[in-house]
């Protein structure tokens, strides 16, 4: 019986024929055609949607004024920032918006919401003013009570008596803080209340009384400044009352000491704490 061979048989794997590279012009031409056809179709759904937005739907048609309006009505508030407002409901910039209510007259801040539909809700709060800034170019300006120098119409305040405050420019918070601490401290004497405070460039300070009094505080700190002051205040009933004249003029300035100017009379006098024993 013949005996039948086993050959094996070897089949070699057909080689992967990898397609040939594009030339380098070929593939910045396609690369440039998809990227021009990519911004058609984004232009095309920009216009889309910018005509879509300026459907007569997406009009605003109305304008809720919320928050503070005792210096101007709310028709008034919305016939002056209307005009600056720009696009539709949709397409509104409402960081504009909040710029075009705060550029109203009195106006402090504002914030501006989108209500569907076509409707902007403005929340305003107003300035209250609490002092005069008397401007260096004669542009005279209001303190409101964060201590912000803002424009307005002076005549509206009802307040004839509002306290003044003079000095370098971005000084106001810092002079309206020493005034409420300066109030209590001067105020309610036979010489009235502080009527106007100054602020040097060199930063030396100067309270002026409603009744005509001048009184020199002198440079410092806050708290040296209160502290000089409290010492003075408890000194002058003394001399007052000596010499039973009103004071004209006190400077505080002196080390061991203030220089008193009562009216016809001038007199140096030591605080109670410096004199000696």
């Amino acid at each position: 019986m013949a005996r039948t061979a086993s050959i094996p048989m070897n089949f070699s794997r057909q080689a992967e024929v990898a397609a040939p590279a594009l030339p380098a012009d070929v593939r910045l031409m396609r690369a440039t055609a998809n990227a021009v056809l990519a911004l058609l179709v984004l232009g095309a759904l920009a216009a889309g949607v910018q005509r879509l937005a300026r459907l007569p739907v997406f009009d605003i048609r109305a304008i809720r004024v919320e928050g503070d309006v005792a210096r101007n009505s709310a028709s008034t508030i919305r016939a002056n920032a209307a005009p600056r407002l720009a696009g539709s409901f949709l397409t509104l910039d409402l960081q504009q918006a909040r710029a075009a209510f705060e550029a109203v007259p009195w106006v402090r801040h504002a914030v501006v919401q989108r209500v569907w539909p076509g409707r902007l809700t403005v929340r305003l709060e107003e300035h209250v003013p609490v002092a005069l800034w008397v401007g260096t170019d004669g542009n005279d300006r209001l303190v409101n009570s964060h201590g912000e120098v803002f424009e307005a119409n002076i005549g509206d305040v009802e307040d004839d008596e509002l306290p003044s405050l003079r000095g370098p420019e971005g000084s106001a918070p810092a002079m309206l803080a020493l005034l409420k601490r300066l109030q209590p401290v001067l105020g309610g004497r036979r010489d009235g209340d502080v009527a106007q405070l100054e602020l040097s460039e060199r930063g030396s300070w100067r309270a002026t009384m409603d009744k005509g009094a001048v009184i020199e505080l002198g440079r410092g700190s806050d708290d040296q400044v209160i502290a000089r002051t409290e010492r003075f205040v408890a000194t002058l009933p003394r001399v007052e009352a000596r010499y039973q004249r009103p004071l004209e003029s006190a400077d505080l300035r002196h080390a061991d000491g203030f220089a008193v100017r009562l009216k016809g009379v001038t007199t140096a006098e030591q605080p109670a704490a410096g004199r000696k024993k």
